[in-house]
């Protein structure tokens, strides 16, 4: 196989976000996040569920752009939320903003009484971060997505939850977030982000200088791991044949 592309490397870094989950419902939003759950339960996770986007539960691998091979069940929109608040569900979302803490935003950009840029909304936000693990997926790493404070908070992170008590921290994980350099988690003492891994070609020198706050980092930072040629042939005769990866992520 020809060597992994950088997206196609962010694919496996988003992909491992689920691994060890079981059986919950793997909810990607996105197109890079949409191809990591797909190759996650085709690979290491096959308890997770998945749906195609609307109200079915479906079975198999399928591309991009396609309708999945096998309809299993019917998950009506009311039906998420009792998966939401039972905890049985991880999302994978992409905020506009994020900061060390984990709070994510996706609602407006400025001051939110007069925005200079009108967002999603709030949306599921709060909800998701309370109550089962949230992912962050960040196709362009730079210092207006990865901010010393949000201009509006929609998913919590890790201070926000722990001012708010134990009612919020009972349930609230923010897991990974991956962007096009590099992996990162909360695994700190204070909870700050932390950079676990750098994709190949990219340096710790250049996750900081794109980063809008003072990132925690081991003295030896890894390299993410590479697809295997397995993983390979999935993404790019199956899933994305299409290369719109490439699109989202360039070499």
């Amino acid at each position: 196989m020809a060597a992994a592309t950088r997206a196609e490397v962010c694919v496996v870094a988003c992909a491992e976000a689920w691994r060890g989950d079981g059986e919950i419902l793997a909810s990607p939003i996105g197109l890079v996040p949409t191809i990591a759950a797909r190759l996650a339960r085709a690979t290491f996770a096959p308890d997770l569920l998945l749906s195609d986007g609307e109200a079915m539960l479906v079975q198999g691998t399928w591309a991009i752009g396609a309708p999945p091979p096998v309809v299993e069940g019917w998950i009506p929109y009311r039906a998420v939320f009792d998966l939401i608040y039972g905890g049985r569900r991880h999302v994978m979302m992409g905020p506009s903003q994020i900061d060390r803490y984990g709070n994510a935003n996706i609602s407006a950009i400025g001051d939110f009484a007069r925005p200079t840029v009108q967002l999603l909304g709030v949306r599921g936000a709060p909800g998701n971060t309370v109550h089962h693990p949230t992912s962050y997926w960040v196709p362009r790493h730079s210092p207006r997505s990865f901010v010393a404070e949000v201009d509006m908070v929609s998913g919590v992170g890790y201070d926000r939850a722990a001012a708010a008590g134990p009612e919020v921290t009972r349930y609230h994980e923010v897991r990974r977030v991956v962007s096009n350099l590099g992996v990162f988690d909360f695994d700190t003492p204070d909870r700050r982000m932390r950079l676990i891994s750098t994709h190949p070609g990219v340096t710790v020198e250049q996750v900081r200088a794109a980063t809008g706050f003072d990132i925690a980092a081991a003295d030896d930072v890894p390299a993410t791991r590479l697809p295997t040629d397995a993983e390979l042939r999935l993404i790019r005769e199956v899933i994305d044949p299409r290369q719109a990866r490439d699109r989202e992520v360039p070499g």
